[in-house]
């Protein structure tokens, strides 16, 4: 295994620029490169594929990484379509038969990582490993500028992001935040603007507030997988967090790894909510490890069958986690 000092490229970036697939009548845009066992990245909400391109740049001499952008996020088209996590989990399968990929370990973080997880509960036939990076999907709470942007009315407020002179604005305010902690988001806040300048675009913006809608309302996220997180059971799990995310708190790292069975834990002290941005080399190696050292799930129906029949309910905590009138994915 490389050490946490080796540098984080092994190979150029010019090896990810993007490619493009057809999928049921959309383009669908991801990046590719590298040989060996397949892992796959999924990218966050308003976010993109090349928030994983050092971190996947360093693992491509071992493995076959693949980033797509998300429908609606990136190079991708941007329909008036299904953005629920189900609908997201069809469009990884299918691009990964596109590809000629049956088996992949899946590295979500935030919205991708509730992707991931349904991924996992849809198609464990094809998932050989779990990466949970400051993963959704695990209980209600988000930041509260989320929950505002999935408010009714959000839609007339988000195109003044491209009017002149509102960017140089919130630039300022952005710097301003980030160098006080504001808003909890500290060093995140100029990563995170530097995307969500893009929803002053309507075709953006529209995916946008579809995608945040199916899993945020005001009282926080309504998708939820820890009632079926017994099904990981079998899966090489890994939950890696910051001390410092307040987009998903913390604490769900702590619930999601009781929940897992088997699971890792890792917690980045001093990141926020991307911690393959805040601690890069150290992300890289904790990742490296748990790819090489873990055995890849075999799927079994007849254990699934046997895992759905005798079923499991949350302890307190997740039970609390769900919250009353919380409904989980499907």
């Amino acid at each position: 295994m490389r050490t946490q000092d080796t540098a984080l490229t092994s190979v150029g970036p010019d090896t990810f620029d993007l490619r493009w697939r057809v999928i049921h009548g959309y383009r669908r845009a991801y990046r590719m490169a590298g040989s060996g066992p397949a892992v796959l990245f999924i990218h966050g909400i308003g976010d993109d594929s090349s928030t994983w391109l050092d971190v996947a740049a360093s693992l491509a001499g071992d493995f076959t990484v693949i980033a797509p952008d998300l429908l609606g996020h990136g190079g991708s088209d941007k329909p008036r379509a299904d953005y629920s996590v189900a609908a997201y989990a069809c469009g990884m399968r299918d691009l990964l038969a596109t590809l000629d990929i049956d088996r992949v370990s899946v590295v979500g973080h935030s919205l991708g990582g509730g992707v991931a997880m349904q991924f996992a509960y849809q198609f464990p036939e094809h998932c050989e490993r779990l990466v949970l990076v400051s993963s959704g999907g695990i209980g209600q709470g988000v930041h509260p500028l989320l929950r505002l942007a999935a408010a009714p009315g959000a839609e007339f407020v988000l195109p003044l992001l491209g009017i002149p002179p509102v960017p140089d604005f919130l630039r300022g305010v952005s710097n301003l935040l980030s160098a006080t902690g504001g808003l909890g988001l500290s060093r995140d806040l100029g990563y995170v603007f530097s995307k969500y300048v893009r929803l002053a675009e309507s075709p953006s913006r529209q995916a946008f507030l579809r995608t945040l809608r199916a899993v945020v309302d005001w009282r926080g996220q309504v998708v939820n997988m820890l009632d079926r997180s017994y099904l990981a059971e079998g899966i090489p799990t890994m939950l890696v967090w910051g001390t410092h995310d307040h987009v998903v708190p913390t604490a769900h790292a702590a619930l999601a790894h009781a929940e897992m069975p088997g699971s890792r834990l890792e917690i980045f002290t001093g990141a926020g909510h991307f911690p393959h941005h805040t601690s890069p080399q150290r992300f890289l190696a904790v990742l490296r490890q748990f790819l090489t050292e873990t055995r890849p799930a075999r799927y079994d129906m007849r254990r699934w069958r046997q895992l759905l029949r005798a079923g499991r309910r949350p302890h307190e905590g997740a039970r609390q986690a769900l919250g009353p009138g919380v409904s989980s994915g499907s």
